[in-house]
């Protein structure tokens, strides 16, 4: 039987490529993400694998739990949580960024990712063997911000501790955790990069994208290692993005 894992924000983008990828693998993958529909989709284009559509919530713990909780009741483990789920809000100065922009994304970039994390954590300390992996999405923005991105830019430089944390306390249980940040993937949430995207000059210029399989094929060999080693981190991007040098 093939391995286990659970794939957040399964329906679009990354989360979509990567569960293709696992299930192409041979995994067996819960997907899951907020609407039905779009898993069903990601489910009908793999290649192989077997699939679990499950819509959730992440920022709603009892969701999260039970997402868990029927994945162990199908395949009787978990080896893999790729952390994906993720949200932005529409780019503002500061002093105008409201209030409910900032908890909804704290809300789905970290506590949904501290809740997924810990019911992971609670499975694999306890299933036989024990043990698993986690790989958390963090982003470009876990080291640099984008102009008028306060809130997002906050979540996913917490992520980098919670990665840490994470892989710290999961030592002793057999536990890996590692985090995967990723720079202009071509999806649907960024295609506006190529028409022209904010630059710390004021300006705005075109930025080049990568094939998202790219991504995926990092997360499989990240998730395809022995559990006695880890990458912490990886950043995988276009390769002429405007990052290595100074905005």
């Amino acid at each position: 039987m093939g391995k286990v894992a659970v794939v957040t924000g399964a329906g679009s983008g990354i989360g979509r490529a990567v569960a293709l990828a696992l299930l192409e693998a041979g995994w067996r993958v819960a997907l899951a993400g907020r609407r039905g529909g779009p898993l069903e989709d990601t489910a009908r284009a793999a290649l192989g694998g077997e699939s679990l559509i499950l819509p959730t919530d992440v920022t709603d713990a009892a969701a999260v739990d039970a997402l868990f909780e029927l994945t162990r009741a199908r395949f009787g483990r978990l080896d893999l949580l790729f952390n994906n789920a993720g949200t932005g809000a529409a780019p503002a100065e500061i002093e105008d960024h409201s209030l409910a922009d900032w908890r909804r994304v704290v809300d789905v970039n970290l506590t949904g990712v501290f809740l997924c994390t810990r019911a992971a954590v609670r499975l694999m300390k306890a299933q036989v063997p024990r043990g698993g992996r986690i790989i958390n999405n963090g982003s470009i923005s876990a080291h640099v911000p984008r102009p008028r991105s306060i809130a997002y830019t906050a979540t996913k430089h917490a992520i980098t501790g919670l990665t840490r944390a994470t892989a710290l306390d999961g030592r002793a249980f057999d536990i890996a955790c590692g985090q995967i940040d990723i720079g202009n993937a071509a999806t649907d949430m960024t295609r506006g990069l190529a028409l022209g995207a904010p630059q710390p000059d004021g300006s705005v210029r075109p930025e080049p994208v990568m094939d998202v399989r790219a991504v995926a094929d990092a997360v499989l060999y990240m998730a395809g290692l022995p559990l006695s080693a880890n990458v912490p981190f990886m950043t995988v991007m276009a390769t002429a993005m405007p990052y290595l040098g100074r905005g």
